[in-house]
């Protein structure tokens, strides 16, 4: 097996097991009382990283690995890590919410509303860079992006309406952006 198809294979294992911790914490979420949005959309978000996914396997499973390329993934793993702990069991791949959910202030969430979807972004064209593939991480971040602009308004729409749907004073408890925390 080449460089590319270890990094491919790296990427597919962490993508499922990131679906199995996000399947988990979206049941728990909607058992708790969570609101869904933009489940319509969601479909076109698998099918993006799906091909996605299919295209590196293709294209570079037999390309070597531009090693600046590599060290900005890595970064970028330790971002992705960073996110989903800050988010804790609040992290999912859905936009659900809790009515009186206030929006997140604790790890990169202090700087960016965001940071996942930067991350993701940049691992859309970092990782076919990297196999020295700059079409197609042209073409993925394009099309990423056009669904990204159209997420992240649902993400923003879903806050809003959380935040209205329930009283969240000081002498009220919070609850919590299904990947937010309550912000005071």
């Amino acid at each position: 097996m080449g460089e590319g198809a270890w990094l491919v294979a790296f990427l597919v294992a962490q993508r499922l097991a990131e679906l199995a911790l996000a399947t988990r914490n979206t049941r728990r979420l909607r058992n708790a009382g969570g609101v869904e949005f933009g489940a319509a959309h969601y479909p076109l978000m698998v099918a993006l990283h799906a091909c996605w996914l299919l295209g590196l396997w293709v294209y570079g499973h037999d390309r070597s690995i531009e090693p600046i390329w590599l060290a900005a993934f890595v970064v970028l793993q330790a971002g992705r890590v960073w996110v989903i702990a800050s988010l804790g069991s609040r992290w999912t791949t859905r936009v659900i919410v809790m009515p009186g959910s206030l929006a997140v202030v604790r790890g990169p969430y202090r700087w960016l509303r965001h940071p996942n979807y930067l991350i993701v972004a940049l691992e859309i064209a970092v990782v076919p860079l990297a196999l020295g593939l700059p079409l197609f991480a042209l073409v993925f971040s394009l099309l990423n992006a056009a669904l990204l602009a159209y997420r992240i308004r649902v993400e923003n729409q879903a806050l809003a309406w959380a935040t209205q749907s329930g009283s969240v004073n000081a002498t009220t408890p919070s609850t919590t952006l299904a990947n937010e925390t309550p912000r005071r």
